[in-house]
């Protein structure tokens, strides 16, 4: 029987000595809210993503697209158009405003949305795109940015499982899109536990973000608080959220972005090694990035052949009595009840979702992980496919 010791996790975040340094002098300095450490990590990302965007913290990356989706005006009536194979974040956002999700099926290879069923998903109510970068793999940018242009539409990206990525040589993030939204997640590749972060280039989105993060406050309270002089005057000038980051998260974020690419490098390793390892069995492998670009291997999805001789989720319970913890990202929003049932989707809306779905397993991928520990999986996968 195995023990906890002996048990392989999907994931654990790789915090050091920085880290925790940072956090205690948080800790020490009385400012454990949104303050000093926020602004610095803002500075930092938006230095980190280049080509002169803004970046404001948020406490997820769910609340990132929703102040992105209100910052662009989507109302009751509109709609956008996202990914059935996504977690459910993606589109409740869409329908706290009052707007309709127009969902579209994924491309089989990448699973990212397939730009071929784009153009004829669009409506006179159509208002914008939210692309997701499934599991840190860019979606084909060129295609939707054009898309989006012919027909006046906004575009969001959701990179909560692309940091750092490329497409065409540029990070997500500096793209044209209007705003891109980043996860730190606990098993994210960057993370400070929750935590996300907004950018954008237009200083009206940025600063609509800014004011709805908090309440709709037209002044920010660390500049309140740590003003010498009296200023304890604000004004509430819209209905707002509470969507700011701590300090605290902040604090390990600040040096998670510094060790950004060595993380998205020891992940790349890691899926080489698999890659390699599993070349010659029945499994589909997930899919690179064109010649140049970066993953940023946030997941590492394989996916079974025949289901039929072996049963995924079988497949999921003999690693984990091997002690190999996997998940499945993700069950298609169409086989949830919500979902199905409000816009009456049925899976053969969605016949490459719906196939994936039923092949799908995320195998164990982290920077702590040992060699040791990935030869563990690989041996797993072997004796379980040869079962």
């Amino acid at each position: 029987m195995n023990t906890v010791l002996d048990f392989i996790p999907f994931a654990l975040p790789d915090i050091g000595d920085e880290e925790e340094a940072e956090v205690v002098d948080s800790l020490r300095s009385g400012w454990l809210t949104t303050g000093p450490k926020t602004k610095r990590f803002e500075q930092d990302f938006a230095e980190f993503v280049g080509d002169g965007v803004e970046a404001i913290a948020v406490n997820s990356a769910t609340s990132g697209l929703h102040l992105a989706l209100e910052a662009l005006g989507i109302g009751v009536g509109d709609e956008v158009i996202t990914t059935v194979h996504t977690f459910t974040a993606t589109a409740e956002v869409i329908r706290y405003l009052g707007a309709h999700p127009v969902f579209i099926d994924v491309d089989p290879v990448t699973l990212n949305l397939d730009t071929t069923k784009l153009e004829s998903a669009i409506t006179p109510h159509t208002k914008a795109i939210i692309p997701v970068h499934f599991a840190g793999l860019a979606c084909e940018m060129t295609t939707i940015l054009e898309i989006a242009r012919k027909y006046g539409l906004k575009v969001v990206e959701d990179a909560a499982h692309a940091i750092p990525t490329t497409y065409q040589g540029r990070l997500i993030g500096s793209l044209e899109s209007d705003v891109t939204v980043y996860s730190f997640y606990a098993n994210k590749t960057l993370a400070t536990g929750e935590g996300g972060m907004l950018v954008t280039r237009d200083s009206e989105i940025a600063k609509r973000c800014r004011i709805m993060r908090l309440h709709g406050i037209n002044r920010d309270a660390f500049d309140r608080y740590t003003s010498t002089k009296p200023s304890w005057h604000y004004e509430v000038v819209a209905p707002g959220f509470k969507y700011n980051m701590t300090d605290l998260a902040a604090s390990i974020g600040i040096h998670q972005l510094k060790k950004a690419w060595k993380l998205q490098q020891k992940r790349a390793t890691i899926a080489d090694r698999y890659d390699t390892a599993f070349k010659d069995l029945p499994l589909g492998l997930p899919a690179h990035p064109a010649e140049g670009d970066d993953h940023s291997w946030h997941l590492y999805v394989i996916r079974l052949q025949d289901t039929d001789t072996l049963n995924r989720n079988i497949f999921i319970e003999q690693l984990a009595a091997l002690g190999i913890g996997c998940s499945v990202h993700y069950i298609p929003l169409h086989f949830h009840p919500y979902w199905r049932d409000t816009y009456n989707l049925r899976p053969e809306h969605f016949p490459c979702a719906s196939r994936a779905f039923e092949q799908i397993v995320s195998l164990p991928i982290y920077t702590k992980m040992t060699d040791t520990d990935q030869e563990r999986v690989i041996a797993a996968v072997k004796k379980t496919l040869s079962c």
